[in-house]
């Protein structure tokens, strides 16, 4: 039987609502933006030919997959905007930190493991990995959130992976053909993590609306 009322791990205020659809946009976007950008963190050391894309993708999609099991998992246990307004935070600060260490533990994989598919795979790790992990939490999270009714339950998952996808589209192309051309990759990664840390705090937010509209007693 069907859930009629509201479930009381939703967010069913408009503005709460709005906000977690709009992160799914702009953390998809950071994601594959990111991806992109990853590219020319790998590419002095380990060349720009397929070996390296293959283990840019490959890197990107075991991320994911380990974000939406660890959402997935997480929200059904903490249902609250925090649990990925911390994640996405924390995703932030990896990213944050990225632009001071590259260079040295790019340079440290090389010298001990080589440019073989090894070397690819955990400098790609090592760049991508944790982060995109943390921000492939959102997704699971948002559709757990944003949930009232087990009759909405494909309509609203359509809708947060379908925004989350235009947001990679998004994050794709502009990162290639906009930010790249016209800014170093170091900027465009303080940029991509100020974004980051927008939206962590935007998601805190939602726990205030949430909090503020719940019933008095």
């Amino acid at each position: 039987m069907g859930i009629t009322g509201q479930s009381p791990d939703s967010v069913a205020e408009p503005v709460a609502s709005l906000l977690i659809y709009a992160n799914a946009f702009f953390v998809g976007g950071v994601i594959m933006g990111f991806e992109m950008l990853g590219s020319r963190y790998l590419f002095p050391y380990f060349g720009g030919g397929m070996g390296t894309w293959a283990g840019l993708i490959s890197t990107v999609l075991v991320a994911l997959t380990v974000g939406y099991l660890g959402g997935g998992a997480i929200v059904d246990r903490h249902p609250s905007p925090r649990v990925i307004a911390v994640s996405i935070a924390a995703a932030a600060v990896y990213l944050a930190l990225i632009p001071l260490t590259a260079d040295r533990v790019m340079s440290s994989i090389l010298r001990s493991i080589g440019e073989g598919p090894a070397g690819v795979l955990l400098a790609s790790a090592v760049l991508l990995l944790l982060p995109l992990s943390l921000l492939g939490a959102l997704s699971p999270v948002a559709v757990r959130l944003l949930i009232r009714s087990t009759s909405e339950t494909g309509r609203v998952a359509g809708l947060v992976y379908g925004i989350s996808t235009i947001g990679n589209v998004f994050g794709t192309l502009f990162t290639t053909f906009a930010l790249i051309p016209t800014i170093g990759s170091r900027s465009i990664t303080y940029l991509f993590a100020g974004i980051l840390a927008l939206c962590s705090a935007s998601l805190f937010l939602t726990t205030r609306v949430r909090t503020a509209a719940a019933p008095r007693i």
